[in-house]
């Protein structure tokens, strides 16, 4: 991307900020006046260079504290913690100077067309209502569903940011590279847990955390290596990304979360299955398939036994003779409250909040959102794979079609990993799936062998 000029515009927004900054700090303490001062320096960065922004935000996506300010409660899902990061502040901040742009620079087009702009609208709205609904059906406490249908959509606006301010293949591989980076420290992090005997999570998630948060997080990394792997000829590089995905492996056993194995065998299978064709690939993971049962730790092989052979305690649900364990038999039963309930309300469900929290997103979104929301969260999904594909086979490029490819087997791992998650409305997650959906989008726009027209604007 290039630089952007500093115009009479900018420098009188930054002045006026400026003199605001200087008189407040004034009237405050010094440890809060420091506070005012780094977060005018993260305002600044955002309005004057969007491209750093982006930056900045990669690294708060795993790597920035959550900090609960208060607890809201919502009629179906009993309390819930209501917190704030780094990347919320951004993401703000962002907008905002987004917004203040447009209103300067009128020839700046607020949203860029994609072919995801309706069906992400389409999908927002329908949250809204059914929420809204929900609220006056007293399904819905108003604070709880006002603040996660806003969490909802700030994963949204991470792609709606990286399609408006990315216009060069190099910014993409930048971003690609940092998002790699961030992924290595994680792993490292999670890595150097294993010692205590607790499962890992990512850094900064309290003193419980959240490994099926990493697990989803790791596996989907694995994806974006793994379509880079397939296409990058150049040695160094595909040393370096299988060290990283070494890493990842490790870091990805030391969750001990089922829902990411599952993801990472569906990922595995996937990648086997579209790549018969050739035979060093699949014999590469044919070997990885028989190994990891066999180099697994002891921990990871029991946690994966468990399901179906662990202690029984009454009570658990049985397929046929086989009795799953307590954790799995609790989220079975969980789903069944939600479609035994779902039935009294099933075109728009109970909106946002309105069920108890059930650890699966497609009956989650049937629940809060009933069958239209279904089909809409599908469609979604159904343009992001068919965009995906055809930017993955329209590029030349090794990097763009192995990040096209990487994108891809992502969506479908995701996918899976949604059986035993509510992974699409995870924000550590979230955040670097929809900032690689949006640099998937924009590959055919970026690629020299191009048509002129898809330059200009994307097809609808």
């Amino acid at each position: 991307m290039q630089p952007v000029a500093i115009t009479t515009h900018d420098s009188l927004v930054v002045s006026v900020l400026a003199l605001i900054l200087a008189l407040g700090l004034t009237l405050t303490t010094p440890t809060t006046g420091m506070q005012a001062a780094f977060g005018f320096l993260i305002l600044l960065t955002a309005f004057t260079s969007v491209s750093a922004a982006l930056y900045l935000l990669i690294a708060s996506m795993l790597l920035s504290p959550e900090i609960a300010i208060g607890r809201i409660e919502g009629r179906g899902v009993g309390g819930r913690e209501l917190s704030f990061r780094m990347d919320d502040i951004l993401l703000v901040i962002i907008g905002v100077s987004w917004l203040v742009k447009n209103i300067l620079y009128r020839e700046l087009a607020l949203f860029r067309e994609t072919p995801l702009n309706r069906p992400i609208a389409v999908y927002m709205v329908i949250c809204v209502i059914s929420t809204l609904i929900g609220v006056l059906n007293g399904h819905v406490r108003p604070i709880a569903g006002f603040f996660f249908v806003l969490k909802y959509f700030e994963y949204f606006f991470v792609f709606f940011m990286v399609v408006n301010h990315v216009r060069s293949e190099q910014h993409v591989v930048g971003l690609v590279m940092a998002l790699l980076v961030v992924g290595l420290i994680v792993s490292l992090y999670a890595i150097y847990q294993i010692p205590s005997g607790q499962r890992a999570s990512a850094p900064f998630e309290g003193e419980s955390g959240e490994p099926n948060t990493l697990g989803g997080y790791l596996v989907f990394l694995l994806a974006i290596m793994t379509g880079l792997l397939l296409h990058i000829q150049i040695s160094p590089i595909r040393v370096a990304l299988l060290v990283l995905s070494g890493f990842a492996i490790l870091a990805l056993m030391a969750t001990l979360s089922r829902s990411s194995y599952l993801s990472a065998f569906v990922l595995l299978l996937t990648v086997g299955v579209t790549q018969w064709r050739r035979p060093r690939v699949l014999t590469f993971l044919l070997v990885i398939m028989a190994l990891i049962p066999l180099l697994a730790p002891a921990n990871v092989k029991e946690r994966v036994s468990e399901t179906f052979f662990g202690r029984q305690y009454g009570g658990e649900i049985k397929v046929g003779r086989v009795g799953l364990d307590l954790s799995t038999t609790e989220r079975l039963k969980s789903w069944a409250y939600v479609l035994d309930d779902w039935v009294h309300d099933p075109l728009l469900g109970r909106g946002i909040t309105g069920y108890a929290w059930a650890d699966a997103q497609y009956v989650k979104i049937l629940g809060e959102t009933g069958l239209t929301g279904l089909v809409a969260f599908g469609f979604i999904i159904y343009r992001l794979w068919r965009c995906a594909r055809e930017s993955f086979l329209s590029q030349t490029d090794p990097f763009a079609k192995g990040l096209a490819h990487g994108f891809l087997l992502g969506l479908v791992a995701m996918l899976a990993h949604g059986v035993g998650a509510n992974t699409f409305i995870i924000i550590r997650i979230m955040e670097p799936f929809w900032l690689c959906a949006g640099l998937v989008m924009l590959l055919p726009t970026l690629s020299p062998s191009a048509e002129p027209a898809n330059r200009t604007e994307m097809a609808t």
